[in-house]
């Protein structure tokens, strides 16, 4: 205010206020909401449940009282927010399956693993304190913390609980705050209470040392941790990482059995997602699923292969890569430290700062106790000074107007001796003995010099620090619930290997049109084709197999062979998943085999043998496979049995044959190949003399020689050994004048 008393306006730009605004924002949201203290590794909201509970009489051995009383407590007293939020946040906490070591006991229905938000209103459940959470609660009305006033200013409550313990791993937190988060996960009590010993004893022990006591996280559920122990102690290095955990399963009567699921993971939505896969074909293994949970067992899915001969462990593998059957948690130690700021820690700096926690706290305790014990002694001094004189003091209390400054004169005695005998009742005078005070004197005596020893020396502090844990730790600790087992990374089954294998026969039409029938008993030649197309090729499979097209620019394409439209209409053009060069045609097809070999000729009469192994090929595009010059193109590919013991037989369209052994072709991954039949130059680049036929036979194999005018001629084993010479000849002319041949057929002899 100014001199007249008007006031003084105080400006600043909007940039400057909205910055500062958000600035407190955030600083609260992070210190006062969502990130947990180092020395309790409670929230503010957790840690004012637990006080109001504490302060209720809501200890382990009290009677339960509705939720909604502590709700309102908290609220009236500590917390104005939203109740929903604070009794949000005494659920979890009083979860088996949420939290490692639960703090408070609930009656009632507090939500399930396979739906932890499904629980009752707080008007119906009823709630007290777990005996775990006297770790936190036992030492706080002994001089331990700091205490603070309430958001009104009416109460006082703890700026931090006094832990014996580190709760802040063993229970550990999440939390998201402006521009920060935390995600410590829990711990086993043995494992922590160990690694503090060993810090105690050897105050330079490295994260290395420490993970020899703490082997990883231990979440509640039962779940394996599946992280490599590398990755698991470089993680506490840093303070950053994640941890995987997998379900854990076993087989029963020829069923899989899952027994128990990754942390916070919900059986409900897993089944979804397998029964979505089944609906949608893709585990045809497995036959059924349900859900046989119930009170004494909460996680058991049960998972019904189809036969004995599904491999289990491939599909849990599957499973374990397409569901939350394993799932990934990230961590992140950042906590507020003793300093009042947040920060990431690593496993040896968060534990150091607890035990500096812990050891102000054992001080602020010990001094506490000294500070009654030296009271006590004093008050003691006065009343056996009380007892030796009793006469004396009873008559100036009886006589004196201001007895209190006569005691204190006469005996000299300090005002606090003064009144503690005048507030002594006539009987406790009376029945004073000596020898009671001497002996409460001494007891009291002794636990003053313990108590001054403990303070005066390091050493001797460690070891009631040391005592305490481990009586703690015998207490309340438990066997691991997570086994550490390292495993390879889980992986997804192919579409190949999720299909039924069904014979079918994928055909192939001259204007690229495919489709697939069931079974190898269709007569591919004989179904219906469009308007001006016309049959051009077939292939037999399986329709868990990938299939093999190839067009006239020497070019091979690989799809699978279940998404092939049905034979009962006319089937899609390839062009619809294909993208072949332009003017280029489909050919051939074949069902991919890796272990087998085909021949790839052009019209030009080159050629090769190349193996099946590297045709497959994910490119819309395909993959080049075979040099075809300006006007030639590629012929149908042939699949080769054996190419040792089969010929190959070629024919041009003027009726050459030539028939050689397969041996005689080179065998290449891709290129131009070598000459198969020879051609004039001048023939060939003018189109009058080409390759138009060509066939791999075995030794008993019949040939047929189709013209275009429709006729065939059937030439036996015998009469094919008049046109058998060596591969890059004209060939020997077909006897018979007929129209232009335009292709050759092998016939197997029956």
């Amino acid at each position: 205010m100014s001199e007249d008393n008007t006031p003084i306006e105080e400006t600043l730009s909007l940039e400057e206020f909205t910055e500062q605004a958000y600035l407190d924002y955030s600083m609260y949201v992070i210190l006062d909401r969502a990130l947990p203290h180092v020395g309790d590794g409670l929230k503010p909201v957790q840690r004012r449940i637990i006080y109001a509970m504490s302060e209720l009489g809501l200890d382990a051995t009290a009677k339960f009282k509705k939720s909604a009383r502590t709700v309102g407590d908290v609220l009236g007293k500590f917390h104005p927010h939203g109740d929903t939020a604070c009794y949000d946040a005494m659920v979890l906490m009083a979860q088996t399956f949420s939290y490692r070591y639960p703090l408070i006991d609930g009656q009632g229905n507090w939500g399930s693993i396979d739906d932890p938000k499904a629980f009752a209103a707080m008007r119906y459940t009823e709630s007290r304190l777990m005996p775990y959470a006297e770790v936190l609660l036992s030492e706080l009305g002994q001089g331990t913390v700091d205490w603070t006033l309430n958001f009104d200013g009416t109460l006082e409550e703890p700026a931090v609980l006094p832990a014996r313990l580190p709760n802040v791993l063993l229970n550990g937190t999440t939390g998201i705050a402006v521009g920060m988060a935390t995600d410590v996960p829990p711990h086993n009590i043995i494992e922590v209470g160990a690694a503090c010993i060993c810090l105690l004893d050897k105050p330079r022990s490295t994260v290395d040392d420490l993970c020899k006591f703490i082997k990883g996280p231990d979440f509640p559920g039962g779940s394996e941790i599946i992280t490599a122990t590398s990755e698991i102690q470089e993680m506490y290095k840093s303070g950053n990482g994640s941890i995987k955990l997998r379900a854990r399963w076993t087989k029963e009567d020829g069923n899989i059995v899952v027994f128990a699921l990754p942390y916070q993971s919900s059986s409900s939505k897993i089944l979804e997602q397998i029964a979505g896969q089944m609906s949608d074909k893709k585990l045809p293994m497995l036959e059924d699923l349900r859900d046989e949970s119930d009170h004494e067992n909460p996680v058991r899915l049960i998972l019904v292969p189809r036969s004995n001969r599904v491999d289990c462990d491939a599909l849990m593998n599957h499973l374990f890569a397409k569901t939350e059957l394993e799932k990934n948690y990230r961590v992140n130690l950042n906590v507020i430290g003793l300093n009042g700021l947040p920060a990431v820690k690593n496993l040896k700096s968060l534990l150091v700062e607890w035990i500096q926690f812990r050891t102000a706290t054992v001080t602020r305790r010990l001094n506490y106790r000294l500070e009654k014990v030296l009271s006590r002694l004093h008050i003691l001094d006065g009343y056996l000074i009380a007892f030796l004189n009793i006469d004396e003091v009873i008559r100036i209390i009886r006589n004196e107007d201001h007895p209190k400054n006569v005691l204190m004169k006469a005996f000299s005695l300090s005002e606090i001796q003064a009144n503690a005998i005048l507030d002594l009742r006539l009987r406790f005078i009376a029945r004073l003995e000596e020898h009671k005070i001497i002996d409460e004197q001494k007891q009291l005596d002794e636990e003053r010099k313990s108590i001054e020893k403990l303070l005066s020396s390091k050493a001797r502090l460690k070891t009631l620090i040391k005592k305490e844990i481990q009586e703690d730790v015998k207490l309340y600790g438990d066997e691991r619930c997570c086994p550490l087992v390292e495993r390879e990374a889980a992986q997804a089954l192919s579409e190949a290997q999720l299909l039924t294998a069904e014979a079918i026969t994928v055909v192939l039409s001259s204007k690229g049109w495919v489709r697939a029938a069931k079974g190898h008993e269709v007569i591919a030649s004989e179904l219906s084709f469009k308007p001006g197309d016309e049959f051009q090729g077939f292939s037999r499979g399986k329709s868990n197999n990938s299939i093999l097209f190839f067009d006239s620019a020497g070019r091979a394409y690989t799809l699978q062979s279940h998404i092939l439209p049905s034979a009962r209409g006319l089937g899609e053009p390839l062009t619809g998943w294909l993208s072949p060069p332009d003017g280029a045609l489909f050919v051939g097809t074949l069902f991919h085999d890796a272990a087998k070999h085909i021949l790839l000729a052009t019209t030009f009469g080159y050629g090769f043998v190349a193996s099946e192994e590297g045709l497959v090929t994910k490119n819309k595009a395909g993959k080049s496979l075979v040099s075809v010059k300006n006007g030639a193109q590629l012929l149908p590919p042939i699949e080769v049995a054996n190419i040792d013991e089969e010929w190959v037989a070629c024919v041009s369209n003027i009726g050459n044959l030539l028939i050689f052994p397969v041996a005689e072709l080179p065998l290449l991954s891709k290129g131009k190949g070598q000459k198969i039949m020879q051609f004039p130059t001048k023939k060939l680049n003018s189109g009058e003399e080409y390759l138009v036929g060509i066939v791999v036979l075995g030794q008993e194999d019949h040939l047929k020689v189709i013209y275009d005018d429709g006729r065939e001629r059937l030439m036996k084993t015998a009469e094919q050994e008049d046109y058998v010479s060596s591969r890059a000849l004209r060939g020997k002319k077909l006897p018979t004048k007929r129209s232009p041949i335009i292709k050759l057929e092998r016939v197997i002899k029956s």
